[in-house]
């Protein structure tokens, strides 16, 4: 049967910007439940909405009707080793799957920052990491169990309802509910990590050489200053450097963290130290190298709180998004306390994914709580939409569904396939009707 709970405490996402309440909250045990749930629903006229971890940062997940939970879903979990295939609920975190994969010396080719979301809520938004050869988690999928509008179950692969597969993997919710999910891994891996200061001209002006010359690259501007600090990783046989204990609390714990947390709060309610925040915190973080366990090393703890907009663009646009960017920062009424992010991805056949049919450069910009954002974000959104720029579907951004239709080749085909699998819209919410359309 379906779990349902009274209403309790009104929800909300991680960063606190979206709040909502649901009519009720549904808890379901198995796909099965899930599917009945969806028909009570389709059948009284209801909507539901099914929430992971809150790690999105628009309103994708607020339910004005029924909200859904699959913490309690209980599917089984499967791991063929010699397939490096596994197959988990769609509840289950990035950072269980993570420990799971390597307890059978497995991993997911690449990661985000981030492993608190859900599997489902990371590839039903399109959550990337970086790396000119990979593209985002989604195309790490290998099937999917998807309940759909009418309260079918469908078994998705390449072979079996292969079109919900390709839209399916990036749907933001707007297909159906998600219940189990199989993804292909590689062998478990060791990467090693160097972080080291640079200016910013020098990292454009040699942009293509070092994207090449590495598995992964990233790298973080901080405004007001030249400076940026670049991370690359990349695959080694043997962990044979691993950061000390104390090193790893000292940078990515206390300085990420706990000291960067007091100076946001100090450049909040003194402004015009910002840029002097920045400088100082460009300085901060000094050269490191060091190995460990794949997910160690692309996953970092994130508790400082923020709103994000972040724009997938087409790479050769990038320099030209950043000296814009460098402009608007200049330009603002206000102080920014975050650095910018860059990372970058490979071309993908996905419908909805950002990086359908090109390689990216994205763009990231934050803002720290209870900072003015709206401005900022609108401004560089101009420019990142004007150069071509997608959205990342769980961040902040101001389009609809007339300027994301153009942005995205297989749009209309979506709208179809969305029509079939969910034709009373019980899985929508005023954002998916901004986005997709009513």
């Amino acid at each position: 049967m379906v779990g349902t709970a009274p209403l309790t405490t009104a929800w909300s996402n991680w960063a606190g910007n979206q709040r909502g309440s649901a009519t009720a909250i549904l808890r379901p045990g198995s796909p099965a439940d899930v599917a009945e749930a969806v028909r009570a629903a389709a059948n009284d006229g209801g909507r539901i909405r099914v929430t992971g971890s809150g790690h999105s940062f628009t309103a994708i997940a607020l339910a004005d009707d029924r909200r859904m939970e699959l913490s309690e879903l209980n599917t089984e979990v499967r791991v063929d080793t010699e397939r490096r295939l596994v197959t988990v609920p769609a509840g289950m975190t990035l950072r269980a799957l993570n420990a799971l994969l390597a307890r059978h010396r497995l991993a997911l080719p690449n990661l985000g920052d981030i492993d608190a979301q859900t599997v489902a809520g990371a590839i039903s938004t399109g959550t990337h990491g970086t790396g000119a050869g990979y593209g985002c988690l989604s195309t790490f999928v290998e099937a999917i169990t998807l309940v759909t509008g009418t309260g079918e179950v469908l078994r998705c692969s390449a072979g079996e309802h292969p079109d919900v597969l390709a839209a399916a993997r990036v749907s933001l919710g707007a297909l159906g509910v998600l219940v189990e999910v199989t993804l292909r891994c590689v062998d478990a891996f060791v990467l090693h990590a160097h972080e080291r200061p640079a200016a910013l001209a020098d990292v454009l002006g040699d942009l293509p050489t070092l994207i090449g010359a590495h598995d992964h690259v990233e790298f973080y501007w901080f405004p007001y200053t030249p400076r940026v600090q670049v991370k690359t990783n990349n695959r080694v046989p043997v962990d044979d450097r691993p950061l000390p204990r104390w090193r790893g609390w000292l940078d990515d714990d206390f300085l990420a963290n706990t000291v960067f947390a007091g100076a946001c709060r100090v450049g909040r309610a003194v402004p015009a130290l910002a840029p002097g925040i920045s400088a100082v915190s460009a300085r901060a973080l000094t050269e490191r190298r060091y190995t460990g366990r794949s997910d160690r090393v692309f996953c970092t703890p994130r508790r400082v709180r923020f709103v994000e907009m972040e724009y997938g663009l087409p790479r050769e646009a990038l320099p030209e998004a950043l000296a814009a960017l460098q402009r608007i920062v200049d330009g603002l009424p206000f102080k920014v306390l975050f650095p910018v992010e860059v990372r970058f991805t490979a071309a993908d056949d996905i419908w909805l994914s950002h990086g359908y049919g090109r390689d990216n450069a994205y763009i990231a910009v934050h803002q720290y709580v209870g900072m003015p954002y709206e401005p900022y974000f609108r401004a560089f959104e101009e420019v990142a939409a004007g150069l071509g720029g997608r959205p990342h579907w769980g961040k902040l951004h101001y389009r609809d569904a007339a300027s994301l239709a153009t942005a995205y080749p297989r749009f209309a085909n979506f709208q179809t396939l969305r029509d079939r699998l969910d034709p009373d819209r019980v899985f929508t919410n005023p954002h998916l009707n901004r986005i997709l359309g009513a």
